[in-house]
């Protein structure tokens, strides 16, 4: 019997890695083979999608050939690449379509109007010389050729896959962060994408909106928590904790309020794109931070007997919208894909509050054990009793 660790069973080991090697760097542009009498001398590996585009344009007419090579999510699905002329993303872009028609290929022109007007029909710019292909990799192509306008450098540009078509009809694409973000700017006289792809005005509404509840739900609200529950311990800072407190949950309301709105916003002009998930956490939210603040006005008296009442509702209610909020927000970053920089500047902020947190907790703790052993060692008449090591 041949050990688990015997040669025999490296080198099988060193081969099945080799041949996995070989087909992951394989997985290129550039070491790709095009088949037609076309040559691109352009080639990118787009960033998401699993996609890749080889292109070369000619100046002198206006055009751009290209050679779009994607895998649907199955074998029933659809590619697709496409230009839009006059924004950034999927809503007004023009696009080829090609999916498995029974055992041949075939191709459609969409025009994406909107997310949920799809347009079958001519383009808004000139195409010829299209054709769809399907290799045995599982990979679908698409070639083209495209009028552009005259002496520009880049077009904007978007592809996308879906799992499926219906009746000759695509079927909805996935609404996962790579299909979100499956869009750029495309350079027509180099290999690489322009950098600074402008924002349509939809993403800069995302953006603001996660900075938003970012600011409000994850980093005011913690630190409005952490004022209440700590500063007050020291009688010097009373009673400015409160007003500190009350001063920066206010903030953080109106801020995620303003969050909230935004969000509701986008929701209603991306019909047919739905986060059930991330949609009923903020409205959670913004209930429950609304019955906070009320509670700043139902707040009774410290010798109140509802007082107690009133301490356990408004401290579950405080730690339910830390915990929730945090959460949310970094469901919010998953689907907005924004750059790495983002998420790991929150989760600084996010680490530091936790350690101040747990410092404050610790000088707490000891300044109420040094307070509770005073009052230990006084007598009811104020004087010091001897301290009794048997006790």
């Amino acid at each position: 019997m041949v050990s688990p660790l015997s040669p025999p069973s490296f080198s099988i080991l060193f081969f099945l890695l080799s041949i996995f090697l070989t087909t992951v760097s394989s997985l290129t542009c550039s070491t790709q083979k095009l088949t037609g009498t076309i040559t691109y001398p352009n080639c990118l590996d787009l960033p998401v999608l699993n996609a890749f585009l080889h292109y070369t344009h000619d100046p002198q007419n206006s055009t751009l050939s290209v050679a779009f090579i994607a895998s649907p999510p199955t074998p029933a699905g659809w590619v697709s690449w496409g230009i839009n002329p006059t924004g950034v993303g999927m809503a007004g872009a023009q696009v080829i379509v090609a999916f498995k028609n029974d055992t041949a290929m075939a191709m459609k022109t969409l025009n994406l109007k909107s997310y949920s007007e799809i347009i079958p029909g001519k383009l808004s710019f000139d195409v010829w010389d299209m054709k769809a292909e399907e290799d045995g990799g599982g990979f679908m192509k698409i070639f083209a050729t495209v009028k552009v306008p005259v002496n520009v450098n880049a077009v904007n540009h978007v592809w996308q896959v879906g799992p499926s078509v219906f009746a000759g009809m695509v079927g909805p694409h996935e609404f996962s962060p790579p299909n979100l973000n499956s869009k750029g700017r495309l350079s027509l006289n180099g290999a690489a994408e322009v950098s600074d792809v402008p924002l349509d005005s939809a993403t800069k509404k995302k953006y603001i909106h996660g900075l938003l509840n970012t600011v409000s739900w994850g980093i005011l609200f913690p630190l409005g928590v952490i004022m209440a529950r700590y500063v007050k311990t020291f009688p010097s800072a009373d009673p400015a904790w409160f007003y500190l407190h009350v001063s920066c949950q206010l903030c953080a309301y109106v801020l995620g309020v303003a969050g909230w709105a935004t969000g509701m916003k986008l929701g209603s002009e991306s019909e047919g794109i739905t986060f059930s998930i991330h949609r009923n956490v903020g409205i959670t939210l913004f209930c429950l931070a609304t019955i906070q603040v009320f509670a700043l006005f139902l707040r009774p008296n410290k010798d109140h007997k509802y007082r107690f009442y009133w301490n356990i509702y408004h401290h579950s209610f405080g730690y339910t919208i830390i915990i929730l909020g945090i959460l949310n927000i970094f469901r919010g970053y998953e689907m907005l894909g924004p750059d790495h920089k983002w998420k790991s500047s929150y989760m600084t902020v996010i680490i530091a509050l936790a350690v101040i947190a747990l410092v404050l907790e610790a000088i707490t703790w000891s300044v109420v054990m040094k307070g509770k052993c005073k009052n230990y060692n006084k007598t009811y008449d104020g004087q010091t009793r001897e301290h009794n090591p048997d006790e």
